[in-house]
C-alpha cells in the first residue's frame, strides 16, 4: 500500500490537503485511527477511513453509515490516504480533484476483531470495533462482486453488527455537525472561502411551512384580515360600554 495514486491525483501547490511526505500531524499512537469525512464534492458522500500499515485505507460511502444492521451501505474503495488526512477539514478548490467542502464528521479509534487484518482484507471480510464520537460498536466491511466498483477496485458493503449500539436512528441526519469543530458544511465553506451555497446542500434542509388553504371563493389572507377587524370592533364596543 503506497500513496502514489493519492499524490498523482493532487496538486499540492493548489490544494490544502496534506501530501503525506512531511512530518505527521499526529503523534504516534498504539491505537489505530478511524475517521469519517463528510465530503460535498460533485455529489455528497462520506469517506470512511481506517488507519493500517502507515496509511488510511479509504472507502467512499454515498449514503453514509447506518446504525441499522439490516441496512447494507455501498462502500466504494478509493486510493489510500496519508495518516495526516484524518485531521483535514476545509475546502478543496473547485478545479482540483475532489473539489468541494470536507468535514470531519466522526473520529476516534478502531480495533480489529480478526487475528490477521491483511488476510481479512484479502478475503474481503473485515470485522472491527469502532470507538468514535458518533459511531460505536461492532461493524464489518464485506467485499461484494458486481456493480459499484471504482476503476478496477472492488466495491464493499459497510454493515453494522447487532449489539447495544445498533439502532434505527438516522445518525447522519440527527448528527450533522463536525466532530472536531461543531460546524456544518456551509460554515466550513464560509470560513475557508468555499462555495457556501453548494456546501449547504449537504446540510439538513429547513422545513418549508405548508400554506393555509383558503375556503372556495375566498382569497388567501382575507379570512385572517376579517378576523383582525372583528377583534378590533369587539374591543371598541367594550370600550364604549
Amino acid at each position: 500500500m503506497t500513496l502514489d495514486e493519492y499524490r498523482k491525483k493532487r496538486n499540492f501547490t493548489a490544494t490544502p490537503e496534506p501530501s503525506g511526505d512531511g512530518t505527521p500531524a499526529r503523534k504516534e499512537s498504539a491505537k489505530l485511527i478511524y475517521v469519517i469525512q463528510k465530503h460535498r464534492a460533485t455529489q455528497l458522500h462520506y469517506d470512511f477511513r481506517l488507519a493500517w500499515a502507515g496509511t488510511l485505507l479509504s472507502w467512499a460511502v454515498p449514503k453514509g453509515p447506518s446504525l441499522d444492521p439490516s441496512v447494507k451501505r455501498l462502500a466504494m474503495q478509493v486510493e489510500d490516504h496519508p495518516i495526516e488526512y484524518a485531521d483535514f477539514e476545509g475546502v478543496i478548490p473547485a478545479d482540483e480533484y475532489g473539489g468541494g467542502t470536507v468535514m470531519v464528521w466522526d473520529i476516534g479509534t478502531w480495533e480489529p476483531e480478526v487475528p490477521n487484518v491483511d488476510a481479512a482484507l484479502r478475503k474481503g471480510d473485515l470485522k472491527f470495533t469502532l470507538h468514535g464520537k458518533k459511531l460505536q460498536g461492532s461493524w464489518a466491511l464485506v467485499r461484494t462482486a458486481g456493480w459499484g466498483g471504482n476503476r478496477g477496485k472492488p466495491s464493499w458493503l459497510l454493515i453494522k453488527h447487532r449489539d447495544q449500539y445498533a439502532s434505527d436512528a438516522d445518525i447522519t441526519g440527527e448528527q450533522p455537525h463536525s466532530a472536531i469543530s461543531h460546524r456544518l458544511l456551509a460554515d466550513i465553506a464560509r470560513d475557508n472561502g468555499g462555495d457556501v451555497e453548494k456546501a449547504a446542500t449537504g446540510d439538513p434542509q429547513p422545513e418549508v411551512a405548508t400554506p393555509t388553504k383558503a375556503s372556495p371563493g375566498e382569497k388567501p389572507g382575507v379570512k385572517q384580515a376579517a378576523t383582525k377587524k372583528s377583534v378590533k370592533k369587539t374591543a371598541a364596543t367594550k370600550t364604549i360600554k
